[in-house]
């Protein structure tokens, strides 16, 4: 389970700095969309015209609110094609500016990638953003492969993720405010990307610490623990993906595809925002 979590830690800023990247800002902006519109509408554009409450349920801890202001004529404005072909041009023009298509084994770290995800679509059930994604097409291009085969694990194990809070009575929000009690992301960043007003954070604060959960605005002990079976059993949840590359196969992802994160961190692609 171990080289199964490196393996999709090492890739893991591949995939995520869509979320950050001028390019997909402007290529969103292009089509008549705000940044925030932007991103709701590219995550979800896998689902056709995805309602604000798909979003609101699927995306899971963001302010209802938010969702609903950022997707209010979004599909007037385009399609979710064209969206999805903006993601992807974004994705391409990002990682090339990482340089990812120059690094080496950039053919078997897709081959490993795209084994893993395709190996995932056998295990789609309860997954809705995962299996709305798995039935897209592959793209051409490997660093676009690359992509896309993340993106695929991602949402993978974040469905599951969500399935794993949720058997915890655990909310969106009282998800953020357990994990910005970590102090591994910045609160203010949290904050201000979900959007939720100060008084219902403050208000889920205080019942998490009637819970046992917080200690000031900091985790208990059963905090902590909570935290930790979440993650174990979100790692556990992801391993029929990575199951078909084996331990063996998991390692050598983990070693190839670190300088892959690397290159798009040091590029600054994932500079929260």
């Amino acid at each position: 389970m171990k080289a199964a979590r490196a393996a999709w830690r090492g890739l893991e800023p591949v995939h995520g700095m869509i979320y950050f990247v001028p390019e997909a800002r402007r290529r969103y902006g292009d089509l008549g969309l705000s940044a925030r519109a932007g991103y709701f509408a590219s995550r979800s554009a896998a689902f056709g015209r995805a309602s604000a409450e798909l979003v609101i349920s699927t995306f899971y801890n963001f302010n209802p609110d938010l969702v609903r202001q950022a997707l209010d004529g979004a599909w007037d404005a385009t399609t979710p094609q064209q969206v999805l072909e903006a993601r992807y041009a974004a994705a391409g023009e990002a990682l090339r500016r990482a340089g990812i298509h120059e690094l080496p084994h950039l053919a078997e770290v897709v081959e490993l990638t795209r084994r893993a995800a395709e190996a995932a679509c056998e295990h789609a059930e309860g997954r809705p953003l995962f299996a709305a994604h798995a039935a897209l097409p592959w793209p051409q291009e490997p660093v676009l492969q690359l992509w896309h085969a993340q993106t695929l694990l991602r949402e993978f194990r974040g469905d599951g993720h969500v399935a794993c809070l949720l058997s915890e009575g655990v909310g969106g929000l009282e998800a953020l405010v357990l994990h910005a009690a970590t102090d591994e992301i910045p609160v203010d960043f949290l904050k201000a990307s979900r959007a939720w007003p100060e008084d219902k954070w403050a208000g889920t604060q205080e019942r998490l610490r009637e819970r046992g959960l917080l200690d000031g605005d900091s985790l208990s002990p059963a905090g902590v623990l909570l935290r930790r079976q979440i993650e174990e059993r979100t790692d556990r949840l992801a391993l029929p993906a990575y199951a078909a590359l084996g331990e063996g196969g998991c390692e050598r992802l983990a070693e190839l595809g670190s300088p892959f994160g690397h290159a798009v961190l040091e590029a600054g692609l994932l500079t929260l925002g």
